[in-house]
């Protein structure tokens, strides 16, 4: 089982898009895929209408109480399912720093799943924090979607610091793509230019602002279900593929 994570520091850059729409991708390639939404606010559990409560909440899990696989919920897609948010994930932190090895819980809650899904993505909530420093020992890669904005791309150089500081984190792979992309935005075409050349790990496909990304709330649904022939469901094609492609899955 591959483990990616959506993941950046800022919120509003499409973490929470980037996830569902890939799972779409990913299940229409004919992956067992699961997505954990680790963000209490729990927008992916909200685009596929299922209810953001896991019975016990972290704590249960942490301690052992209940196992991952029993808190699954089936979605409206053969193949793709969800391991809820619950609010009590604003407290994750608290309850893995009272745990044994607090650094690797994550790993040992999802090692059970590897037999069941071929890919396992997680949807991360915008912080630093001991969940952060789990979800980089158990991922693969970390999904990056960075607007290019000057904020959004200070973010990214923040990330690599801090995985620097750390000694790296051995197997995981940094992956940063352009999101929110608006070609009419004289700065957001400079800025592109200007990363890509400066970070040549960015992958090459790029999501661009679109309308249809924003109506996944009101459709609550991956954005090739409501707008498949759109600019934005390509793109999340094209990113899954070149995603595959390095993952080797």
């Amino acid at each position: 089982m591959k483990i990616l994570a959506a993941y950046n520091i800022k919120g509003g850059v499409g973490k929470t898009a980037t996830a569902v729409n890939l799972a779409r991708e990913a299940v229409r390639a004919g992956r067992r895929t699961l997505i954990w939404d680790l963000d209490p606010q729990g927008a992916a559990t909200f685009y596929f209408r299922i209810k953001p409560r896991v019975k016990g909440g972290g704590k249960a899990l942490v301690r052992g109480r209940l196992e991952l696989d029993a808190a699954v919920k089936g979605t409206d897609f053969e193949g793709l399912d969800l391991l809820p948010a619950d609010f009590s994930y604003r407290k994750f932190d608290r309850l893995l720093g009272k745990a044994p090895k607090p650094g690797r819980q994550l790993m040992r809650l999802m090692r059970p799943l590897a037999e069941d899904y071929d890919l396992l993505i997680l949807d991360c909530a915008p912080n630093i924090s001991l969940v952060s420093e789990n979800v980089f020992r158990a991922a693969d890669a970390l999904l990056v979607p960075v607007i290019p904005t000057t904020l959004s791309a200070r973010t990214l150089v923040q990330l690599q610091d801090f995985l620097a500081r750390q000694g790296g984190v051995g197997h995981l792979r940094l992956w940063p793509f352009f999101s929110m992309v608006d070609r009419r935005k004289r700065m957001h075409r400079e800025l592109v230019t200007e990363l890509a050349a400066a970070h040549p790990d960015f992958l090459d496909a790029r999501i661009p602002y679109a309308a249809e990304v924003e109506r996944m709330g009101e459709r609550r649904a991956p954005v090739a279900e409501f707008a498949p022939g759109s600019v934005a469901a390509a793109a999340y094609g094209a990113l899954w593929r070149e995603i595959e492609g390095r993952l080797g899955v």
